[in-house]
């Protein structure tokens, strides 16, 4: 069965009040399914938990510690760090509309957000502690006993806590920008400059093959040529899917929502701004034996670029993002 929540996620409570959560202009309904019905309770845990250092081996790293509102969702740095100052080996993927993704991470190895949560608890270079590991913690502190007892009915467990920290990330939603109001008939919302830059992306270039529907991405994965001048290039989807060679150095099509505020950008975070970025697929990205046949380069005028980068800084930003207050951690 699903649940389709239509105009709003609706989260119910135990006492059957509804608690929403707006839809923004520009998403569609979001599809929940009844593994994991959405409830107040779980999202307010769920919250919790994510901002919860305790869930990592030396208690000083968070979900929150690499998904940062206040830095689009993401770190702002090149690499995720985790315990221990460890580095990553690719950039912090956004949180911005997670919920509408079919695959997670940049090689799309998990399909749910609730199969997504197990990955950064168990890596060494993030969390390194497993999600049985970390309900065992959890069950030694009253507060999240309790918590864990009114919306489940039994204590915590791997399961539970994945539940829960999807249920609160299904809650990250941004879209209601000016590219929004424009394509729903206010032609006001975009400036002149914006408006150009739109042509560009959608009318004059390749970029909507791969960044299109209401979230601005296909959802599936393609070779740019980043990184694949390296002597051991980061395979991507095809470390995933050894099955299909044609996914050799291939990543998943990023969200573009807010994009301004994710910096650096590309899976290893060797592009700092979006100038470099435009300046990257205008000469066609980098050529490599996989690279896929939707990059090629465009033809561009110097004002172009500075256009499409104004569409996709002012045009692309949502005046629904918020930073949410860190909760009150369980005791």
């Amino acid at each position: 069965m699903i649940w389709s929540l239509v105009g709003g996620l609706v989260l119910t409570s135990h006492a059957g009040a509804p608690f929403y959560v707006p839809v923004p202009t520009g998403l569609h309904q979001l599809d929940i399914t009844e593994e994991n019905v959405l409830t107040a309770g779980k999202v307010e845990l769920g919250k919790q938990l994510f901002f919860d250092p305790r869930l990592s081996r030396d208690n000083s790293t968070s979900c929150a510690s690499c998904h940062d509102a206040a830095k689009g969702w993401s770190n702002g740095s090149k690499y995720g760090v985790g315990v221990g100052g460890r580095k990553g080996s690719r950039n912090v993927p956004t949180l911005i509309n997670v919920a509408y993704q079919d695959h997670l991470f940049w090689d799309g190895r998990a399909q749910s957000l609730e199969q997504q949560v197990y990955f950064p608890a168990a890596s060494k270079d993030e969390m390194d502690l497993s999600l049985d590991e970390a309900a065992a913690r959890l069950n030694k502190i009253s507060g999240y006993r309790q918590q864990f007892e009114e919306e489940f009915s039994g204590p915590a467990t791997a399961e539970r806590i994945a539940k829960c920290i999807a249920s609160f990330e299904r809650t990250i939603v941004a879209a209601n920008s000016p590219f929004d109001r424009f394509r729903t008939g206010d032609i006001s919302a975009l400036s002149p400059s914006a408006r150009r830059g739109h042509d560009v992306f959608f009318f004059r270039s390749n970029c909507a093959f791969c960044h299109n529907g209401p979230n601005l991405t296909d959802g599936k994965f393609h070779n740019t040529g980043v990184g694949m001048e390296l002597p051991s290039p980061d395979m991507g989807r095809f470390a995933v899917n050894e099955n299909n060679e044609l996914e050799r150095g291939a990543f998943k099509t990023p969200t573009l929502r807010d994009i301004s505020r994710t910096a650096p950008y590309m899976h290893d975070g060797s592009l700092e701004t979006l100038e470099e970025v435009v300046e990257f697929y205008s000469r066609g990205g980098r050529m490599n034996p996989y690279l896929d046949e939707m990059i090629s380069s465009i033809l561009m005028s110097e004002q172009d670029k500075a256009d499409l980068v104004v569409f996709l800084t002012e045009g692309l930003k949502s005046d629904s993002y918020s930073i949410p207050d860190p909760p009150r951690l369980s005791e």
